[in-house]
């Protein structure tokens, strides 16, 4: 289904069952996973935070669970990765599509690459991804990381 995903995907950087308060406190936990294991600098969650308050990545899906997809400039990058998280309650992003509207969103791929032409491709792959109900559904009951690369393999 979404191969390509796996190539980024590091199992390390998969976090299910986040309890977060905001959208900022994902943010910051997908980051510190990506630092520590050496695919972003130490500006990375910052920039993807100064980017999502000016240009929001929320998606929504006309479903019970929305996603969103957080990402930022490649000079904050060293390596390509995507981190992905899955909440235990829903936490408002803005709609990439209409700013002003809040959606709740349950699943965060948080994108670090480092050419605009990969995060394009990134978008195409994670927006493949995520338009089936069954496959959000089935990545929000996953309860281990090899359930999620199982899903996305």
């Amino acid at each position: 289904m979404a191969k390509a995903l796996l190539n980024y995907l590091d199992p390390g950087a998969i976090v299910l069952g986040v309890e977060a308060g905001s959208d900022q406190d994902v943010i910051r936990i997908l980051s510190d996973r990506l630092h520590r294991l050496g695919y972003v600098k130490p500006s990375f969650a910052e920039a993807v935070l100064a980017r999502e308050a000016t240009l929001p990545t929320g998606l929504p899906l006309g479903l019970d669970n929305n996603v969103a997809i957080p990402h930022t400039d490649p000079e904050h990058v060293l390596k390509p990765g995507l981190a992905m998280a899955t909440l235990c309650r829903p936490v408002t992003f803005c709609n990439m599509e209409d700013p002003d509207e809040k959606l709740q969103v349950s699943v965060v791929f948080l994108m670090a690459l480092n050419d605009k032409d990969q995060q394009i491709e990134m978008l195409q792959e994670i927006a493949m991804t995520i338009q089936s109900a069954e496959t959000i559904a089935a990545l929000m009951q996953s309860n281990t990381v090899e359930d999620i690369t199982r899903l996305l393999a």
